[in-house]
């Protein structure tokens, strides 16, 4: 039926002048993605036939992101409803039920889009759904007048009268409107107020005029923060923030400071992770069940098996694979390395292009040289091998299965399995020779 179908406007050629960046103001990220990204996942979760999204000139960026959704371009920024217009063209003839969202307002959440359709949908079949919320500063908000008879009209704040700004019922912008009177409001709207532009909100007093009835569905003031500066850019990763640590608590994740953890989108806890205050956890990051994690980790393109045990102070950077019970320890980094099924690396160490084998155990200090200022090498280290401390294993190499390197060696052979490798310079001793030193230096301290 034509009435449950649904297409989408996203509003997102605002320029953001108040965020002071060379980047759309959409493009600016929260918990690791843009927000205009969430604010599509949201919609794409009603399962809408078209999604429009009506950008500036100059937002390749921005038309990039969302692909393959279609974009359109406002040459001109003469106001939100004409804004919509230039989604006319790609729209057609489309006659079902057309959302109205904006790329500035990302926490908007799918539940409260549905209850809008819904409103839509039901028994009164009202031309326009508008979201309605009541901030506790309505400040400057235009505000909804409503009447017995439901939604009488939207009067922006510098064309309201004193009666009309105490109302405490303020418009979100977000709307639901009849496709097939859509374009037939927006081709009337005026630009004699204020502002001098072409207010989508006019179509509810458009849409009385006609007879049609209109309403408003009530949603959460938090859900619906625009971000246009820095500071909203903060308040609105806060939001999002607590929400992911809600979710990975509700998940089965046991955070012990749940402030203090910071998440991307996409991270993904295991049952039963215990996560310690400060950890940071960056794009594409999954985590096994029963992790333990220590305070002050920071991790970002990696995975991490089951029954692990990371930090406090440990780096996993991108292409870090560590396996089930593996040890990573304090002050350790990680790139582009399998640390294997039960392996240690638990003290001050870096294991960069490498493979520590199953069970190896790789001591304090120990450095995998993988860089020559031109190419990266890999480093193999076997199963079940002992990597003495404050050792430079220098790639490419392989240290063999079992095999022993003595602590503060500098490895650049291969290392044959079940071997002992030791390479360091010989150690000299001169009998007497501090006592003489320090003398000598005594000596000459009194002289002076």
């Amino acid at each position: 039926m034509s009435s449950h179908r649904l297409a989408v406007i996203v509003l997102a050629a605002g320029q953001g002048t108040r965020m002071k960046s060379d980047l759309p103001k959409v493009m600016h990220p929260l918990a690791g993605r843009p927000m205009i990204r969430h604010l599509i996942e949201t919609v794409q979760g009603l399962s809408p036939e078209k999604v429009v999204v009506v950008v500036g000139p100059g937002m390749d960026c921005v038309a990039e992101e969302v692909a393959p959704l279609t974009t359109a371009v406002q040459t001109d920024r003469l106001g939100t409803g004409h804004a919509v217009a230039q989604a006319k063209a790609a729209l057609g003839e489309f006659d079902g039920d057309v959302l109205v969202v904006f790329g500035d307002t990302p926490l908007i959440t799918r539940d409260t889009l549905k209850r809008m359709l819904a409103e839509r949908r039901g028994p009164k079949q009202p031309a326009v759904v508008v979201l309605g919320f009541k901030p506790a500063d309505p400040g400057h908000y235009g505000r909804l007048v409503v009447g017995a008879e439901g939604l009488k009209a939207i009067v922006e704040w510098k064309d309201g009268n004193e009666e009309q700004r105490a109302i405490p019922l303020c418009n979100s912008g977000v709307m639901a409107v009849d496709g097939k009177r859509l374009w037939r409001l927006v081709e009337r709207l005026s630009n004699d107020n204020a502002k001098g532009e072409y207010y989508l909100t006019d179509v509810v007093a458009l849409a009385r005029g006609d007879g049609a009835s209109c309403a408003f569905v009530l949603g959460e003031p938090e859900e619906l923060l625009g971000v246009n500066s820095r500071v909203e850019l903060a308040g609105a990763e806060a939001i999002v923030q607590r929400r992911l640590r809600l979710a990975a608590m509700d998940n089965g994740a046991t955070l012990i400071e749940p402030e203090t953890v910071w998440f991307s989108w996409d991270t993904k806890l295991g049952r039963d992770v215990v996560v310690w205050p400060n950890v940071v956890f960056g794009k594409k990051v999954s985590v096994g069940d029963g992790v333990t994690i220590k305070g002050f980790c920071h991790f970002e393109g990696c995975t991490i098996g089951d029954g692990v045990e990371i930090g406090p102070f440990a780096r996993l950077r991108p292409g870090a694979e560590i396996e089930d019970d593996a040890h990573i320890g304090n002050f350790v980094e990680v790139k582009k390395a399998k640390v294997e099924k039960g392996a240690k690396v638990n003290h001050l160490a870096y294991i960069g292009d490498a493979r520590v084998g199953a069970g190896a155990n790789v001591g304090a200090g120990t450095i995998t040289c993988n860089y020559d200022g031109f190419d990266k090498s890999f480093t193999d280290i076997g199963a079940g091998s002992f990597i003495g401390s404050n050792s430079s294993l220098v790639a490419p190499i392989t240290v063999g299965d079992g095999a022993i390197v003595g602590a503060g060696s500098v490895v650049t052979r291969d290392v044959t399995p079940g071997a002992l490798a030791v390479a360091r310079g010989n150690q000299m001793e001169l009998a007497g020779w501090a006592d003489r030193f320090r003398e000598r230096k005594k000596a000459e301290k009194a002289k002076s």
